[in-house]
């Protein structure tokens, strides 16, 4: 059986991000001000982002024009392949049509660019010389300096120190690109020092390390801030990759039952979903959303919906997420990219009203499902795309059981050419799986803020 790949010419580059806030049936709970818990307005967010992004973040318009620059830009990569994974098919004997969506063709070798091109874009109209970030597993930060190294913008990015040690060939690619980095908790702000005086041995987090790009943007006026996942504007960068799948499907002549996406903070998930999720809402389909997490960080599926802060040192304004708590500590899994608190605030409204649904996977089994993706489609996956394979696997292997004919996406977010480190732990039986308790959520709970 023949590999089938969908390819979109360069003109079929989406012109706009589509915005998923105009259809919702019931709008999201807001932002709130850490201090006096009332909802935030867009001056609020002045000091950390550029102008135009806080009107993206805040935005109700459907569709919002992708600039021509960030377009030409976009087309070093993009359009990006959908591919029907005949492959895993056979070696799955499964009735269901598989098909992968892959963002790892980017000069970064993830879906992170699609949004880092449009931030550095944003800053650079608005004067921006500096901007500071946060990175897990490193896709981001290398996607970000990529994006700034295009735009002659400086980069600092904190990486969280567990990733930092297991990841160095992506520091090497931030660092080719023209950026500094750091390991996080680091001793270059008050957030990171406090830290490393509390636990010398810290592996770092992503709140952690978010903490410390909010400091050091908000102590400097050359400096803005810059986040990967979570925020509004963020998955509505990412929706460039839904948009062009509608299209290759109506290429293949098909159309998803179920659409997959590994969840950490929830953009490349929202990326491909968000552009399905209309025809859903509207009542004109009835596919099926299955976000899948790690079981060591398990945000939505043992989180509790609440309002919380976006990093450890409460320096953001709080947000209504799925969360473990802001001072949570993830184990030192190996899908750094999904080692987060909580979810973007977007997918939680939509997971909270059954729009979407959520499971959560120990790593072994997402390698094993990893394992046999590289060896039948000859693509070695990002651990954090791992994740999104096992759900589809689970999906295919339901469809078998049932025998029914199932048509599944997934979103294969990234490459894992820079995580083979991973690969051999994995091979060597050395990977262990975390299963977080649920007594350590009810106890971090205590520590959230008490919303009137």
């Amino acid at each position: 059986m023949a590999t089938k790949k969908f390819f979109l010419p360069e003109s079929e580059i989406p012109t706009h991000w589509y915005n998923i806030a105009a259809d919702l049936p019931t709008p999201p709970p807001p932002p709130l001000h850490p201090a006096t818990h009332e909802p935030i307005g867009p001056e609020a967010l002045a000091p950390l982002f550029p102008m135009e992004l806080i009107k993206q973040e805040v935005s109700s318009e459907r569709y919002i024009e992708i600039p021509d620059e960030v377009r030409e830009i976009y087309r070093i990569w993009r359009p990006s392949p959908l591919v029907r994974a005949t492959g895993l098919e056979k070696a799955l004997d499964t009735p269901a049509r598989i098909y992968y969506k892959y963002e790892g063709v980017s000069p970064a070798g993830s879906h992170k660019p699609n949004t880092a091109v449009a931030q550095a874009y944003y800053n650079k109209q608005e004067g921006v010389r500096r901007i500071a970030t946060e990175t897990g597993a490193g896709q981001w930060g290398s996607s970000l300096a990529f994006a700034c190294s295009q735009f002659d913008i400086e980069c600092k990015v904190y990486m969280v120190r567990i990733s930092y040690e297991q990841k160095p060939y992506r520091r090497s690619l931030m660092q080719l690109w023209g950026s500094s980095v750091v390991a996080s908790p680091s001793e270059d702000t008050n957030a990171g020092r406090t830290i490393r005086e509390k636990d010398p041995e810290s592996n770092g987090s992503l709140g952690i390390a978010i903490s410390e790009a909010v400091e050091d943007a908000a102590m400097r006026e050359d400096t803005k801030y810059s986040l990967g996942s979570v925020l509004n504007h963020v998955l509505l960068h990412q929706t460039v990759i839904g948009q062009e799948a509608i299209k290759q499907f109506e290429m293949a002549g098909d159309y998803p039952d179920v659409v997959v996406g590994c969840a950490g903070g929830g953009s490349n998930a929202a990326g491909l979903m968000f552009p399905f999720l209309k025809a859903k809402i509207e009542g004109k389909r009835d596919t099926r959303f299955l976000a899948v997490e790690p079981a060591s960080c398990p945000s939505l599926t043992k989180g509790e919906y609440r309002y919380d802060f976006g990093d450890v040192a409460g320096l953001t304004p709080l947000m209504k997420m799925y969360t473990l708590g802001h001072g949570f500590m993830p184990p030192g899994i190996h899908a750094g990219g999904l080692r987060y608190h909580a979810m973007a605030p977007l997918l939680c409204h939509l997971y909270s009203e059954g729009f979407i649904e959520a499971v959560a996977h120990p790593q072994n089994p997402c390698f094993e499902a990893a394992t046999l993706f590289a060896r039948t489609e000859g693509i070695v996956p990002a651990p954090e795309s791992s994740h999104a394979i096992k759900g589809a696997i689970d999906e295919a292997m339901a469809a078998k059981e049932a025998g029914q004919s199932r048509v599944i996406v997934f979103n294969l977010s990234g490459h894992g050419f820079l995580d083979l480190a991973a690969y051999d732990d994995y091979l060597a039986g050395r990977l262990v799986d975390d299963h977080y308790p649920e007594e350590k959520v009810r106890e971090a709970m205590k520590d959230l803020p008490v919303i009137a």
